[in-house]
C-alpha cells in the first residue's frame, strides 16, 4: 500500500486530452487557456500536466508561451509543472521555463540504453524528476512481468546517471480494458501487479499513469467512465500507486458508486470472470440513459426487412440469425457481393457514425465486426464458385497496414485490421516503429491496394508526411489512409495530403475504415469518393482557416483596466528628469539573484538550496566559489564599469499610447510609447490589458519611468582573452557574473525610483530575498517580453535616455549591446502588473502601424509571433 498523500496531476491543460483546451491553444487564446489551468488547480490538481502535442502546433512556442503565462499567475504557480510531450526538445524548452521543482513526462528505453541515459542527464541537469514509461527496444510492455523488468533496468541505470530514487516516476502503462478483444482483459490486473512489484523492490521510486486511458472504451458515457476511474484509483492506490494524471473534478466518490455499476466495474479492471465485458455493457445504457439495452433486446427487429434486420444485428452485436439472414439476401441478389457491398456495409456504416459519435462503443464494434465476419463466411463459398467460374478479383483487397517508424502503438491499428478482415480484406501488418523505406518496399512486392498509416505520438506525424513525400518518389499510386490520436482531419489537409497527389483519406474511427476501403477499392466509386475527399481538404485548407479568433480591438479596449485614479492619485516624482549613475560592483554584490546564475550552467535548481542538493550540492558548491572568486577580482581590479541611465517624465495615456511630455506643463509632446492590448476572449469579467492602462488619461497628471542599465563592454574583451588563453571555463564564469550584475544593477535602480527619485514607497524595508521575488509596487516591462512584444519600442526609450552617453546602443534587430544589458519601463500604479499580450488581429496591427508611421509589412516583421493570422492571406472583401 502506498504510505505517502496520493498526487492529482491535472490532465486539462494537454492539447491531446482536452478539446477546449487544444481549440484555445490553436486559435492563439493563451490568456483564455490559462483559465483552464486554474480551473485545475481550483479543482483538486496538485501537479499540472501541460503537453502541447499538437501536428498544427508550433510546439516548442506553445509550450515556452504557456508555461511563461501560468508563471506569472501565483493562484497556478503554486504547484509544480508536469512537462509532457513525446518530442525531447519540446520538453527542454519547457524546462527552460519552470521555475521551482519540474516533472518531466516521459523517456523510455525505445531507443535504447544510450538514447535513454542522454535524454535522462539532460533531465537531471534541470533538477527535474522524470517519468519513465514501460516502453523498450521490443515495444510496449503488456504483461506485468515486462512492465517490471524495464522499470528494474531503467532504475539502475538512473541510480547509476545519479538520479535520487525518488525523482524516479515509472509509468507502467495504463491500457484500455473491456474493449472486447480477450487479450485486454488483464491490463488493468497487469498495472496492478507491476505497480506493487515496483513498490515493492525499487526502494522509493514512485508509480503514476494516466487514467483516462482504462475507460477509452466507454468514451461518450461519463457516469461509467468516472466509476471506472474512481474503482482503478481505490485498487491503484491500495497497490502503490502514488499519482495519476487526471481530470480532478471528475472523479467519482468510489463508496458513491451505485453497487450494480460497481460490481461489474470491478469485474472488469479484476478480470474476475470471462462476460464481465458483457454484464458491464448490459448496464452501462442505463446509466447513460439512452435506451439501446432495450431496443437490442426487442423481439420485434425480426419482423423488418432482410436488409433492417442485418443492419440490426450488426449495431447491437447479435449473432443468433445472421446467417440465415445473410443466406436469405444472397437469394434475392444477383450476386454474393451485392450483400457484402449493399445491407451489410449499410449496416457497417451506421456502425461507423454512432461510434463517431460517441453511441457506440469498442467493444461494441468488435461485436459488429464478428457478426459481419460470420455473414461474409457464409457467402465466401459462393464468391470463390463465382470468382472461380469469372476469375474475377474485384472482391477482395489487399491493405497494407503500419505503425509508423518511432511509435510503439498499434491497438487501435489492430482493431482496423480486425474489422477490415473480417469483411474479406487481406491485411497485411508490417507492425510498429517501421522505416518509410520498409511500407514502400512491401507494398509493392505486395502488389497493396491501400496502405494504412497509423501512429498515436505527435512525432508520427511527421514520419506520415515523409511516407506520402517517398510513396511519391517511388511513383506509387495507391490510396494512403491516415490514422491515430494524434491525427486529424486538418492535419492530414495541410500537411500529408500535398505531398501525395493519389488519394490521402484521414480515417477518425476504425469502424469506418471498411466503408472507405470499399468505397476506394470500388472502380465505380472511387472517382467521386476522392473528388469528396479533395473538396473537402480544399475547404480545410481555404485561406480563411489560417485566422485565429480574437474579440475586435474596439470591444477589447472597451474591455480594458479600469485604473480608478481617482482612488489611486498618482505621485509627482520627488526627483524628476534624467539621471546617469554609477554603480561599483561592489554594492550590487548582495543584490545579485544567484539562481539564474545557475541555470546558466544548466543547473537547474534555486539558490541557495542547490548548495545543500545531495547530488548537485558538491560541483554546486564549488562553482559557486569560484564565482565569488572571480568577483573579488572583478571587483578589485575593477575590471567592469556598471552604468545605469533612470529618467521619470510627465506622461498621460491617449488610447493605447502613452504620450511623454517635455515638461510638466504637459503643452508639448516629445515622445510616444505605443502599446498593444491582449485581444484573447476573457471569462469572469477579466480585463483584457495593456501596459497604458497603468497611465492616467489626459487631464490626469501621471509620470512614467524609463530605464537602461549596463555591466559595461569590458566583459566581451576579457572573456575573449580568456577563450584565447583556452581558459573557457572562466570566458563563461565572467559573461554569466556580467549578466547577473547587469540584473542587479536594474534591480537596484528600480528599488532608488521607488524608495528615493519617485518617492512612492520612500519607507519601503525590503531584504535582497524579497527584492528577488518582487515583493514591491510597480513593474519594470521590458520591450521584447511579453506585455510589450515590440522591440522596436528601445528606439525611442534609448533616444528618451540618450542611452549612448553610458555606451548602450541597438543592433539593426533592437538587440542591445554590450550584451549584459537591461532596459526597461518603469510603472508606478498600484495595481500595475505584468501579463503577456498574446495573439492580436489584424485590424490591432493596422491600428498600431498607424499609430507608429510605419506600413503593415514592417510591423507584421515584428510582431510575427503575435499575429492571430497569416499575413500571406489576404483579406476577404465584403460582398
Amino acid at each position: 500500500m502506498s504510505q505517502g498523500r496520493f498526487i492529482n496531476i491535472g490532465e486539462r491543460t494537454n492539447v491531446t486530452g482536452s478539446a477546449r483546451f487544444k481549440k484555445l491553444i490553436l486559435s492563439g487564446e493563451f490568456p483564455t487557456a490559462v483559465e483552464v489551468a486554474r480551473d485545475q488547480v481550483e479543482n483538486g490538481a496538485q501537479i499540472l500536466d501541460v503537453n502541447m502535442d499538437e501536428g498544427l502546433l508550433d510546439a516548442e512556442a506553445a509550450m515556452t508561451t504557456f508555461l511563461n503565462l501560468i508563471a506569472a499567475e501565483p493562484d497556478i504557480s503554486r504547484i509544480p509543472v508536469m512537462v509532457d510531450s513525446s518530442k525531447f526538445e519540446v520538453i527542454e524548452a519547457g524546462l527552460k521555463c519552470v521555475q521551482g521543482k519540474p516533472v518531466v513526462n516521459s523517456i523510455s528505453l525505445k531507443e535504447g540504453e544510450a538514447a535513454f541515459l542522454e535524454q535522462a542527464r539532460i533531465v537531471r541537469r534541470f533538477g527535474a524528476a522524470v517519468v519513465v514509461m514501460a516502453f523498450d527496444e521490443n515495444g510496449q510492455a503488456e504483461t506485468a512481468e515486462h512492465k517490471f523488468a524495464i522499470a528494474e533496468r531503467a532504475y539502475h541505470l538512473l541510480i547509476g546517471a545519479g538520479f535520487d530514487p525518488w525523482d524516479i516516476i515509472f509509468d507502467p502503462n495504463i491500457f484500455a480494458v473491456a474493449t472486447g478483444i480477450e487479450a485486454h482483459d488483464d491490463y488493468a490486473v497487469a498495472f496492478f501487479e507491476a505497480t506493487r512489484m515496483i513498490k515493492a523492490r525499487l526502494p522509493h521510486a514512485l508509480v503514476s499513469g494516466g487514467l483516462s486511458n482504462v475507460s477509452f472504451s466507454f468514451r461518450g458515457n461519463n457516469p461509467v467512465r468516472e466509476a471506472m476511474h474512481s474503482a482503478f484509483l481505490y485498487h491503484g492506490i491500495r497497490a502503490g500507486l502514488d499519482m495519476a494524471i487526471l481530470n480532478a473534478g471528475q472523479i467519482t466518490v468510489y463508496d458513491e458508486i451505485p453497487a450494480e455499476l460497481r460490481e461489474r466495474v470491478e469485474d472488469v479492471l479484476l478480470n474476475r470472470r470471462s462476460d464481465a465485458t458483457d454484464r458491464l455493457l448490459a448496464v452501462a445504457d442505463t446509466y447513460r440513459g439512452t435506451g439501446a439495452a432495450q431496443a437490442k433486446a426487442d423481439p420485434k427487429w425480426r419482423e423488418a426487412p432482410v436488409g433492417a434486420r442485418l443492419s440490426h444485428a450488426l449495431i447491437h452485436g447479435i449473432t443468433d440469425y445472421v446467417v440465415d439472414d445473410t443466406e436469405e439476401a444472397r437469394q434475392a441478389a444477383a450476386r454474393p457481393l451485392e450483400v457484402i457491398e449493399g445491407p451489410l456495409m449499410d449496416g457497417m456504416n451506421v456502425v461507423g457514425e454512432l461510434f463517431g459519435e460517441g453511441k457506440m462503443f469498442l467493444p461494441q464494434v468488435v461485436k459488429s465486426a464478428r457478426v459481419m465476419k460470420t455473414a461474409v463466411s457464409h457467402l465466401i463459398p459462393f464468391m470463390e464458385a463465382e470468382k472461380a467460374a469469372s476469375g474475377d478479383r474485384s472482391s477482395k483487397g489487399r491493405i497494407l497496414m503500419a505503425t509508423v517508424k518511432g511509435d510503439v502503438h498499434d491497438i487501435g491499428k489492430n482493431i482496423v485490421g480486425v474489422v477490415l478482415a473480417c469483411n474479406n480484406y487481406e491485411v497485411i501488418d508490417l507492425g510498429v516503429m517501421v522505416p518509410a523505406e520498409d511500407i514502400i518496399a512491401r507494398a509493392e512486392a505486395e502488389e497493396a491496394d491501400i496502405i494504412g498509416l497509423s501512429g498515436l505520438i505527435t512525432p508520427s506525424l511527421d514520419r506520415m508526411v515523409e511516407v506520402a513525400s517517398e510513396m511519391t518518389r517511388a511513383g506509387l499510386k495507391m490510396p494512403l489512409l491516415i490514422g491515430g490520436a494524434t491525427t486529424s482531419k486538418k492535419h492530414t489537409a495541410l500537411k500529408i495530403a500535398p505531398a501525395y497527389e493519389h488519394g490521402v483519406i484521414h480515417v477518425d474511427d476504425a469502424s469506418k475504415a471498411v466503408g472507405v476501403v470499399s468505397r476506394l477499392l470500388s472502380t465505380e466509386r472511387k472517382p467521386q469518393f476522392l473528388a469528396e475527399v479533395a473538396d473537402d481538404q480544399a475547404r480545410i485548407t481555404a485561406p480563411a482557416s489560417a485566422t485565429r479568433a480574437t474579440v475586435s480591438l474596439r470591444e477589447a479596449q472597451a474591455r480594458g483596466f479600469d485604473g480608478r485614479f481617482a482612488d489611486n492619485r498618482p505621485q509627482r516624482p520627488l526627483l524628476p528628469g534624467r539621471q546617469v549613475i554609477d554603480v561599483p560592483a561592489a554594492e550590487l554584490r548582495p543584490v545579485i539573484d544567484w539562481s539564474p546564475f545557475f541555470w546558466t550552467w544548466e543547473m537547474r535548481q534555486t539558490f541557495p538550496a542547490i548548495l545543500d542538493d545531495p547530488d548537485k550540492g558538491p560541483v554546486a558548491r564549488e562553482l559557486y566559489e569560484n564565482a565569488q572568486a572571480m568577483l573579488d577580482r572583478i571587483i578589485a581590479e575593477d575590471w567592469f564599469s556598471p552604468r545605469a541611465v533612470v529618467s521619470l517624465w510627465p506622461a498621460n495615456r491617449k488610447g493605447d499610447d502613452i504620450v511623454v511630455w517635455t515638461d510638466d506643463e504637459r503643452t508639448a509632446e516629445t515622445a510616444r510609447f505605443h502599446m498593444l492590448r491582449q485581444q484573447g476572449t476573457k471569462s469572469g469579467g477579466r480585463a483584457n490589458f495593456c501596459l497604458s492602462d497603468f497611465i492616467a488619461p489626459m487631464g490626469t497628471p501621471d509620470w512614467i519611468g524609463g530605464f537602461a542599465v549596463t555591466t559595461g563592454s569590458e566583459v566581451h574583451g576579457i572573456a575573449d582573452r580568456l577563450r584565447t588563453e583556452g581558459n573557457d571555463y572562466d570566458a563563461i564564469l565572467v559573461q554569466a557574473l556580467a549578466d547577473r550584475l547587469a540584473e542587479a544593477l536594474a534591480e537596484e535602480m528600480h528599488a532608488r525610483v521607488r524608495r528615493t527619485f519617485w518617492g512612492y514607497a520612500a519607507d519601503e524595508t525590503l531584504t535582497p530575498e524579497d527584492l528577488i521575488a518582487e515583493r514591491y509596487r510597480g513593474i519594470r516591462p521590458a520591450a521584447g517580453y511579453p506585455a510589450c512584444p515590440d522591440h522596436s519600442e528601445k528606439h525611442t526609450l534609448f533616444r528618451l535616455l540618450d542611452a549612448a552617453e553610458i555606451g548602450l546602443s541597438l543592433t539593426e534587430s533592437c538587440a542591445m549591446w554590450p550584451a549584459a544589458s537591461v532596459s526597461g519601463l518603469y510603472f508606478a500604479h498600484p495595481d500595475a502588473a505584468y501579463f503577456g499580450v498574446g495573439r492580436i488581429g489584424r485590424d490591432q496591427v493596422a491600428d498600431y502601424a498607424s499609430r507608429k508611421g510605419m506600413t503593415l509589412d514592417e510591423v507584421e516583421r515584428w510582431l510575427a509571433p503575435n499575429l492571430a493570422y497569416d499575413p500571406a492571406v489576404p483579406v476577404a472583401k465584403s460582398a
